[in-house]
Formats: structure tokens, sequence, C-alpha cells
């Protein structure tokens, strides 16, 4: 039976949340503050999260950066009175897979975390691009650990980089829109700005790129989007 990890301080809510998952089948977990909701996720290990923002303790914003830096990649689908554009765009780029805001709709917010969960069971049934690790330039990834060296020094990405990343490496040489980009990686339809996506590319390449500003390996298809080209003309001379 799959687990779905309720971290949200409102009684109401939580009664209304446990029993719209049970009656679709899912064992509910309920946790009342941020301390321990962050270790009912360490000990469940649950097939998702649905997190309220403002929480007692540990907040909702330092969970969502905990969970994502996890290699297995649980989703989490963010429940929030919070509604500006720019706090959605900050839990998004932690990694958080959805941001519902309060009040909603419980069938909403079931469709939702089903949605989630599919697209992590479709993730993680993917083989990798090429096995274990992928190597271009200087640059090696362990798509095993979620580790990527440079130069033989770790490179530090959050999970979002790293799934760019790896979208990147599964569709080298093609050029992708930015909003296939957002459909692919952060598998949303509806999302604030493709913004994001130019902001996220941005840092990828000052962390792996030889010169940032001119960019070999994360190549910009003006009008289109960008293409991944591990094996740029220069080093084929």
């Amino acid at each position: 039976m799959e687990t779905i990890l309720v971290i949200e301080d409102d009684p109401r809510i939580q009664k209304a949340l446990t029993r719209q998952f049970t009656a679709e089948g899912y064992a509910v977990h309920v946790s009342q503050d941020g301390d321990a909701g962050m270790a009912a996720v360490f000990e469940l290990r649950p097939n998702a999260v649905v997190l309220d923002l403002v929480l007692p303790g540990l907040s909702g914003r330092e969970i969502c950066k905990k969970i994502k830096s996890e290699p297995d990649q649980i989703p989490v689908i963010v429940l929030s009175a919070v509604s500006e554009v720019a706090d959605k765009v900050l839990l998004l780029e932690l990694g958080a897979d959805d941001y519902v805001t309060k009040p909603f709709s419980p069938r909403e917010l079931l469709a939702r975390v089903q949605a989630a969960i599919r697209r992590n069971q479709r993730s993680a049934s993917k083989d990798s691009p090429t096995q274990e690790t992928y190597s271009f330039g200087n640059i090696v990834v362990n798509f095993t650990r979620m580790d990527v060296l440079k130069e033989g020094a770790h490179v530090i990405l959050t999970a979002y980089e790293f799934k760019l990343l790896r979208y990147f490496i599964e569709h080298t040489g093609h050029a992708v829109t930015r909003e296939k980009l957002l459909n692919e990686v952060w598998g949303y339809q509806y999302y604030p700005t493709t913004r994001t996506v130019d902001n996220l590319l941005l840092k990828l390449r000052q962390k792996l790129e030889p010169d940032p500003a001119n960019p070999v390996y994360f190549q910009t298809m003006h009008g289109i989007g960008y293409r991944f080209e591990p094996h740029p003309a220069s080093d084929r001379q």
C-alpha cells in the first residue's frame, strides 16, 4: 500500500486529507509540526509528502530542501495560503513537485498528488542515459549517487539543477523549448514564468561551463530554447 505523509498543523485539514486519501486506498500518516514531519519522512519513506509551509518547528521550506537533497526524490506537494509567484518559484526551485494554494479542492489536491507519484515512478523506472556515470569535458556525472565532479572536485547541484542536467543528457543534441523543459523537468503545464528555466540554466552554466559567458555545452537555440552538446566543435578539431 502506498503511503502519503501529511505535514500540516490544522486539525480540520488533517482530517479532510486523511479521509480523502484513505478513501482512495492510501495509507496516511499525519505530522503536526516540522520536526516530527522530518523524522517521519526518514522513518516512513512515503510515496508522497503533502507539506504546509507555515509549521511549528522546522519550516516547510527547510523540510522541502532536506527531502529533495535525498537520492530517492520523494514527491513534495506544497499546500499553503501563500500565493505570491516569488514564493512558488522559490519552492519549485528547491524541488517541490507541485504547489496548491489554500483554500483548495481536495479532489484537485488528490489528482496532483497522484500525478506527482506517477511522474516519480516513471522517472525511477527509466534506465540511466548511458550507465551509472556519464562524462563530458572535465565533468563526470554519477546518476546513482547524484554526484557531479568537475576536474575531480565535487560540484553541489540543487535537486532541480540535477534534474535539468539529466534531462539534457538524456536528450543530447536535441533542441528543446523552455515549455518542454517546464513540462518534463518540473511537471507543470501551467507555470508562472519560463524565466525559471533561464535562471536555472544560468546557474548550471556557472557551475559546469569552462566559460559561463560563452557556453559550449548548454547552448542557446535562438527562437527555440536550448541544446546540450557534450562534444562542441572546438573539442572535435
